[in-house]
């Protein structure tokens, strides 16, 4: 099975192969297998914790502790396209 990984600004540049030209997010399609968390999908992509913003999954704001099954949908936005949700809402981790 896959998990949908949607790349979203600066980030999408540190993943090769794909045109980044538009500012339409990247879509990436992974195989679950070896995942756990955000934090494999991010040494999968050699991103590192501190040029990400922002993690979703499901649409629920996450850390990088929160675990990813088959099925699930990741966004990750960088540092540079930051809101205000810390201060508004709980991120969401597993142990």
């Amino acid at each position: 099975m896959t998990i949908l990984v949607k790349i979203f600004g600066d980030l999408r540049k540190k993943i090769e192969g794909f045109d980044v030209t538009n500012s339409l997010p990247l879509n990436l399609h992974i195989d679950s297998d070896g995942i756990n968390t955000i934090a494999d999908i991010l040494n999968k992509y050699a991103i590192e914790k501190e040029e990400t913003g922002h993690l979703f999954v499901n649409g629920t704001y996450s850390g990088f502790r929160k675990k990813v099954k088959d099925g699930d949908r990741v966004g990750l936005f960088p540092n540079n396209m930051k809101l205000l949700y810390k201060w508004y809402f709980t991120r969401h981790e597993d142990e």
